[in-house]
């Protein structure tokens, strides 16, 4: 893998300055912080984006989410370790990331709405759109995540 562009972030200063903003404004917004990293990491599991991977991998092992869970999460549909909220939040972070084809299906935004509040939902939105963007950034100006020993 070569990067296309090796800076993409000093490049439009601005537009990530904006981001980050954003992704400030998600730490404050109430919903647990591993709840959100786990839906960037599935989401980052789909999108095929290996800095954002390790990157929310990273974060999730320092913060106490075990290996076990990360290892499931792919199938987390078939899996008894995550809660109803974490598979409510999971299904609309997948349809929302699959859009196209997934057109945000009614009973997953059922899933959704019995287990969090309006103001929640919107919060949980705005961060699949964001992680989906930092996906796009890193993937497709070919951005490696750090070089660490296995």
């Amino acid at each position: 893998m070569t990067a296309s562009i090796h800076t993409p972030h000093a490049l439009a200063p601005e537009g990530i300055k904006a981001m980050m903003a954003l992704e400030q404004s998600l730490a404050h917004s109430g919903l647990d912080h591993r709840l959100l990293e786990l839906v960037k990491y599935r989401v980052s599991q789909i999108d095929g984006c290996a800095f954002c991977l390790h990157m929310h991998a990273t974060d999730l092992r320092r913060h106490g989410e075990s290996e076990l869970r990360l290892y499931l999460l792919t199938a987390w549909r078939e899996s008894t370790l995550y809660s109803e909220r974490e598979r409510a939040a999971l299904g609309w972070a997948e349809a929302l990331t699959h859009l196209p084809e997934s057109q945000a299906p009614d009973a997953d935004y059922a899933a959704l709405a019995a287990v969090f509040s309006e103001s929640e939902r919107v919060w949980l939105t705005l961060a699949i759109g964001a992680i989906n963007s930092w996906n796009r950034l890193q993937v497709g100006f070919r951005v490696p995540h750090p070089v660490v020993d296995a």
